[in-house]
């Protein structure tokens, strides 16, 4: 019974991460264009920098555009 439980928690719990990862939104630039996007995930290859001030992460995409607007980078373009 408690190994049921168990494993049904950790189902629960591997269902319900994604969607918690889902409140992470980042100003990134692109290396080669110099264009600035918003994306959902932290780029992890070399072509995408993050330019938002001090790293900053986002937890709306609302929020992300309003922060994009002040990043000096993507305003001077």
């Amino acid at each position: 019974m408690t190994l049921r439980i168990a494993s049904a928690a950790l189902m629960v719990a591997a269902l319900s991460l994604p969607a918690f990862a889902a409140d992470e939104f980042y100003v990134v630039q692109d290396v080669k264009t110099k264009k600035c996007t918003i994306v959902d995930k932290k780029p992890t290859d070399t072509s995408m920098t993050v330019v938002s001030p001090s790293g900053t992460i986002y937890k709306t995409r609302a929020e992300a555009e309003s922060g994009m607007k002040t990043v000096k980078v993507c305003t001077s373009n």
